[in-house]
């Protein structure tokens, strides 16, 4: 709008060559950004770096502006132009602080060509501009270095609280949350793709006695023992979870290559190897566990943990270090 009202007062061709470059800018720039959103739901292409070219032409008009203004002396254009730069900058700052190189060098773009204007006039006053602005444009350089720390240090602590409110304190697996989560993808790729799922819901037999006799420090090693065990032979993928004092549940997907049953007899084996637990010596415990699939069992975290527990109390009921499958 500058553009268009000052080429109207002064009518030179270098201001309509200005609004010429701005429309041009404005109308690329908004096909580009409806493409993008529309390219983005689809997966395809967004050209983005054509967008940010084009956002640093922006501010690079702005600045020709500056300076076509300055050289035609007339200071209602010299005004308007400054006043609309330097009320774009903060926006500039805020809105891309995220990308503050992108930042710094829309700045210099927008505003440089201010730091010629008292070549052009004969107030020796406006030479106080050529002093001010490269000290104006550095501290918003180093502004929107600050603000970017700050948003990483805010989406990193945002991302290790939802992480540690995913995980089990002691084993370093998920919970609860973490398993319903997991389970959720689990039951929407059902759905979508017609993958199947297997959780083996597995649980210690004899854990108490050790806790009890032992100490719980030696029943806290012993989980983190089991934990690392479950964790190396259980295949790439797989979700693996402590949402008791010791019961364990692991969430894959089943693939040719990996049948649920053959992995619930390795693990019940694992798991059955003695365990080595410093100053309260050498213990044994074994394994009890319970299949249930992924769709056939259910879809959501109740059903299937119910089937998975039905299975494990059957394989409990004949005796320890057994598995069943859901009926």
């Amino acid at each position: 709008m500058v553009a268009a009202v000052l080429a109207w007062r002064v009518g030179t061709p270098v201001f309509y060559g200005w609004v010429a470059l701005e429309l041009f800018i404005c109308i690329t720039r908004g096909g580009i950004l409806i493409s993008a959103h529309r390219n983005a739901r689809h997966g395809d292409t967004t050209h983005t770096d054509v967008y940010l070219l084009l956002t640093l032409g922006w501010a690079g008009s702005v600045g020709y502006g500056i300076t076509i203004s300055a050289l035609s002396g007339d200071w209602i254009a010299i005004t308007m132009t400054c006043l609309s730069a330097a009320a774009m900058v903060g926006g500039i700052c805020f809105r891309n602080f995220g990308a503050p190189r992108l930042t710094a060098v829309m700045v210099v773009l927008a505003l440089g060509p201010c730091i010629a204007v008292p070549l052009f006039n004969t107030g020796w006053q406006l030479w106080v501009i050529g002093m001010q602005l490269p000290l104006y444009i550095a501290s918003m350089t180093m502004a929107a270095y600050k603000l970017k720390a700050m948003l990483v240090a805010t989406m990193r602590a945002e991302r290790e609280n939802d992480e540690r409110a995913r995980r089990d304190f002691l084993t370093g697996l998920l919970n609860r949350l973490g398993l319903s989560l997991a389970l959720a993808e689990a039951a929407m790729l059902a759905r979508e793709r017609g993958e199947q799922h297997a959780l083996l819901y597995l649980d210690l037999d004899g854990f108490k006695a050790v806790n009890d006799t032992r100490g719980h420090a030696s029943g806290d090693r012993l989980l983190r023992e089991v934990a690392q065990r479950l964790c190396a032979l259980a295949p790439d993928g797989s979700a693996i979870a402590r949402i008791g004092g010791d019961e364990f549940v692991l969430l894959l997907r089943i693939g040719r290559h990996m049948d649920p049953r053959t992995l619930g007899e390795r693990l019940i084996a694992d798991v059955g190897r003695p365990y080595d637990l410093g100053e309260t010596g050498e213990v044994s415990i074994s394994a009890s566990l319970g299949i249930a699939l992924i769709p056939q069992h259910g879809q959501d975290m109740a059903d299937i943990l119910k089937a998975a527990d039905r299975a494990l109390y059957l394989a409990k009921s004949g005796g320890k270090g057994r598995w069943a499958m859901a009926a």
